[in-house]
């Protein structure tokens, strides 16, 4: 079973969380909430965990079909529920950006496989009531 520690480091809400293997991530409350701006606010780090599981999904499904990657890049933009604690994510947006040479139709399968199928943190932000809407684009390897 992972295990996560988490250890405050910084003003009042600034944390290091750590895995098992030492890999480490910041996290702060907004300075409206009291932080500095130490690190990632914590819902944030939930997108940031859809982007980099859905670009495994991806990357390697696209990999088995040959596809020549040269570089890959996402942007993600969440809208979350006004006025509910907890606020949870309700919409959200997920540009997926390809660059080579790369066919269109098995890039949106990738995609459409990773959000649908394969991608944990984007199934758990689902069942929380986020819809997850994508968009893929092909760019020329500069």
């Amino acid at each position: 079973m992972p295990k996560i520690e988490l250890s405050r480091v910084s003003g009042d809400y600034g944390f290091i969380a750590s895995d098992e293997n030492g890999h480490t991530l910041k996290m702060d409350s907004s300075p409206e909430s009291g932080g500095q701006n130490f690190g990632a606010r914590p819902m944030q780090v939930l997108l940031m965990g859809l982007a980099g599981c859905s670009a495994i999904d991806v990357l390697a499904i696209l990999k088995k079909q040959r596809q020549d990657v040269k570089d890959y890049k996402m942007v993600i933009n969440g809208e979350r529920e006004q006025g509910k604690e907890p606020s949870l994510w309700k919409d959200i947006e997920v540009e997926f950006h390809l660059y080579g040479d790369i066919d269109r139709d098995k890039a949106t399968k990738a995609v459409e496989l990773s959000i649908g199928k394969y991608c944990s943190v984007s199934a758990t932000l689902e069942k929380a009531g986020a819809a997850i809407k994508t968009k893929v684009f092909i760019h020329p390897a500069q």
